[in-house]
């Protein structure tokens, strides 16, 4: 497999994963994704939003475009079906973005600015990359947070996702 495969992949995975996600938190009573709880984000949409917010981010780092964020997350919190209209757009764009770049384009390095500071530099695969194990890092602490309301989240898993797709289930 090439890394555009890889990476592709990668990215239709993380898509994936990210319906499969909110499929269950769209279901949850409101108050609970919105309750505060002991967990970073203090809560499932503030944590999803951090997972969009760093998405948008990374969207204008490899499209060499500004961004109006200061902090990796807002001061403000999107309903949860906002957010999901939002992630959505984002991960078709990601897909599409994705599938149109050439191999030789994902080692292209890329400098920017953190918003707390410092500059980075990654190569366009990497940062794909860097997003597809960000929003899982993230889908286990809403995948943790669900557990306490408790409704059991749906398995968000690479094998499940190569299973699914192979066999034509979504």
């Amino acid at each position: 497999m090439s890394l555009k495969e890889t990476v592709l992949m990668m990215t239709r995975y993380r898509a994936w994963a990210n319906a499969r996600t909110y499929e269950v938190v769209l279901k949850a009573p409101a108050e609970e994704v919105t309750r505060e709880r002991k967990t970073h984000f203090r809560s499932i949409t503030y944590t999803l939003n951090h997972v969009f917010v760093i998405d948008d981010i990374f969207r204008a780092h490899l499209t060499g475009t500004r961004h109006s964020y200061t902090s990796r997350n807002t001061t403000e919190c999107p309903s949860v079906q906002e957010l999901w209209q939002k992630q959505q757009a984002l991960d078709a764009w990601y897909v599409n973005y994705t599938e149109g770049l050439h191999e030789a384009a994902l080692d292209e390095v890329i400098t920017f600015d953190f918003v707390d500071g410092g500059q980075g530099t990654m190569t366009r695969s990497e940062m794909l990359l860097h997003l597809v194990t960000h929003s899982q890092y993230h889908r286990g602490f809403v995948g943790d947070m669900l557990n306490q309301i408790p409704i059991k989240p749906i398995a968000t898993d690479l094998p499940v996702y190569l299973r699914e797709t192979r066999t034509g289930k979504d």
